[in-house]
This record gives C-alpha cells, sequence and structure tokens, in this order.
C-alpha cells in the first residue's frame, strides 16, 4: 500500500425527488443568490428546471439564470458566465446537468474570483479561490459530482484541458437516478465508458497498487457493465439506473486511487484532443481510445491486463480481454474506431501532434510524445 491522503468534503445527497431540497440546503450555507448554470434547455421540456426554480424562490434564493453550456463545455461561453457571476455578485454557482454542466460551473466559480482570465488556471495557474459550487445531477457519467476537477475546450486553440483543485469540490451534489431516465442509449453508453476509462487509467498504468484497489476497480467495471445492459432493456429501472449513477460517481471520487503508486490518465489525455478537434462526445471518443491504448500498452505492463481479462471476462488472456471490452463497446453502440465518427486516419499526425502539448503539461510526455500517440490512434484507424 503506497502512502496516501484522502479527503473528499463534498455531501452527496441521494434518492428521489432530493433535488426539491435545493432551496432549503443554500439557505443553510448562507447563500442567498446563485448563477443558475444549466444545458441546452432538456431540464426546461422535462420540467427539472421549475422544480429547482420553485424550490429556489420559496427560500428566497435570487437566481440569475445561465444556460446554453455546450456537451464540450467551450472557454468563451465560461468567460461570459465569469463575467455575469462577478456583474451580478453572486454567492455560489448551482449546476443543473451533467458533467459538462457542473465543470463550466467550476470554472466559472474559479474566474468569478480569480485575479486573471480563467483560461490561466487551466494553463498552469494555481486556483486560490472560489465560489462555492453546488449541483443536480442528470447524467451520471464524469464524476465531477464528487471530484476537485473540470475540463473545458479553448475553442480559438483547439485545446481540451483542465484544472484539478480541492476548491472546486461541490458542497453538496443531489443525485436522483429518475432524472436520468430520459437520458437516450447512446448517451447511456458514452457514460458507460467514461466511467470505465475513469478506473481503468490508474488500473492499467500504475506501478503497483494494493489487491483491495484492484477489487474496488473491477467491481465497478462490472457493475457499469451490468447496469448498461438492464437500462438500454429497461430505460426506468430505478435500481439499475441508481446503481450505475452511483458507481460513476465512485469512479472518480477518488476511492479508486488510494495507496495506488506511480499512474498517469493517457487515454483522457489523447482522447481530450478527438472532442476539442472534432467536437465529438467525450465517451464516444474514449470508446475508440482504449482499446487502441490497451494494445500499445499492454506488453509494457501486462500483468493488470491479464487480470483484467480473467476477473472482467473470465479468458485467459490479455489480448482475449482487450478484444472483449472492445466487443462490448460496440455491442452498446459505441464507436470503436475514428472513421465511425468521420475522423479520416489521416489526421492521425495532427491529432498527435495536439495531444503532446497536454501530455507536456500533465508531465507525462516522456511515454506519451508525438510519435508514441500517433502510434496508439494507428490501433484505431
Amino acid at each position: 500500500m503506497f502512502d496516501f491522503e484522502f479527503h473528499n468534503p463534498t455531501k452527496i445527497i441521494f434518492g428521489r425527488n432530493k433535488e426539491t431540497l435545493i432551496g432549503q440546503i443554500l439557505t443553510e450555507a448562507g447563500i442567498r443568490k446563485v448563477l443558475f448554470v444549466y444545458g441546452k434547455g432538456s431540464i426546461k421540456r422535462s420540467g427539472l428546471f421549475e422544480r429547482i426554480t420553485k424550490s429556489l424562490e420559496q427560500h428566497a434564493i435570487g437566481t440569475i439564470e445561465f444556460g446554453g453550456v455546450n456537451s464540450n463545455p467551450l472557454l468563451s461561453h465560461t468567460r461570459e458566465g465569469v463575467r455575469l457571476a462577478i456583474e451580478e455578485d453572486v454567492d455560489a454557482v448551482l449546476a443543473v446537468g451533467g458533467g459538462s454542466v457542473l465543470d463550466e460551473a467550476k470554472a466559472i466559480a474559479v474566474g468569478a474570483l480569480g485575479n486573471t482570465d480563467v483560461w490561466n488556471y487551466f494553463i498552469g495557474q494555481e486556483v486560490s479561490a472560489a465560489l462555492p459550487v453546488y449541483s443536480v445531477l442528470t447524467l451520471a457519467a464524469t464524476g465531477s459530482e464528487m471530484n476537485g476537477n473540470a475540463v473545458v475546450t479553448n475553442e480559438e486553440t483547439q485545446q481540451k484541458y483542465n484544472i484539478a483543485s480541492p476548491l472546486v469540490y461541490p458542497q453538496v451534489s443531489i443525485l436522483n437516478p429518475e432524472l436520468t431516465y430520459s437520458v437516450p442509449p447512446d448517451y447511456t453508453a458514452y457514460g458507460a465508458v467514461d466511467a470505465i476509462a475513469h478506473v481503468i487509467e490508474a488500473y492499467f498504468t500504475r506501478k503497483s497498487a494494493p489487491l483491495l484497489q484492484d477489487r474496488l476497480v473491477e467491481n465497478i467495471i462490472t457493475t457499469v457493465m451490468e447496469t448498461t445492459e438492464q437500462i438500454l432493456q429497461t430505460p426506468d429501472s430505478y435500481d439499475a439506473r441508481a446503481e450505475f449513477m452511483w458507481a460513476a460517481t465512485l469512479a472518480l471520487n477518488g476511492i479508486t486511487t488510494v495507496g495506488v503508486e506511480e499512474y498517469s490518465f493517457p487515454n483522457h489525455m489523447i482522447e481530450h484532443s478527438l472532442s476539442a478537434m472534432y467536437n465529438i462526445p467525450h465517451g464516444a471518443g474514449l470508446a475508440i481510445v482504449i482499446p487502441a491504448f490497451m494494445r500499445w500498452f499492454h506488453p509494457r505492463n501486462p500483468g493488470p491486463f491479464e487480470r483484467f481479462a480473467t476477473m472482467i471476462f473470465g479468458l485467459d488472456s490479455a489480448d482475449a480481454g482487450i478484444e472483449a471490452l472492445e466487443q462490448w463497446f460496440a455491442r452498446i453502440q459505441a464507436p470503436i474506431r475514428l472513421k465511425d465518427v468521420g475522423i479520416p486516419a489521416g489526421d492521425i499526425e495532427k491529432i498527435a501532434a495536439n495531444g503532446a502539448g497536454l501530455a507536456k503539461l500533465w508531465g507525462i510526455d516522456a511515454t506519451y510524445d508525438q510519435a508514441a500517440i500517433a502510434e496508439i490512434l494507428k490501433f484505431a484507424a
């Protein structure tokens, strides 16, 4: 067991109709005015917007609406949110939506109290202050509801970078599985891939890991796979949605990497280039990258890949496990090749050059330079 410190300050309120408590939660925290961040309008069509607004009004919480968050949050829109949060002097940021909405809300929270352009926090400046963030989750995938990470795309430079700070952990996140009933099959699949991606990064790339952590990862993966298949068959299964939702939260709240030594996130690093350059869904990009990465990397650290094949699929070789995961992605209708999302193989070098910039920022460029990233992507051609 590698030495560690673990602290997760986010309070989770889980269950049916819990979103109606948001006004009370904010009042108890002394919040009087919020920037209400949401996506393209689905929460208005579903009635969730009305329920949230009613709860806020009942507790006299001032509300500044800020909708229009993209599925890959954009820096330009984030800057608008920062300006509005400062102009309206809000006390907190309330995110109602999926991981993209939460990520942009966190970035706005940082920018609103920052002393520089918000993008500087994505390229190396340390976060020193942030407005408190509260969330109501509507799509299980990213784990942003219980971690200190946020990802935004600079559309001018085609850079999809992240911030990581304990200051942007949500104060409270409300998880009602019923709010995910309307998530369509494709985004259900992408959410499953994303959750799996979050746990396999350290599982495959680590120097060492406690057996307990391997078992946690494997149980999250099998739970995600089983519940995804149930959800695709019965979209309004509360039990399946609930287990899927909590598994996706656990996948990136820090618990799976406790005591794990020397790991990295190469799949996310490479995928960020795909979604930054081609605006594809993050989970779709990961479904393409993960099998390619596994084929390239497994000779360098064969033990975890062999264990994965055995524990997840009951197979006896790393190659067979990789093939089985790729075929499962295909079975849930996720793309598994660049051509499946219209990206030509001729763009691989351009993608690799883009990815190399993030690899350098993350300090993993010794292993993942431009040539290595291109080699990985050739497995997805």
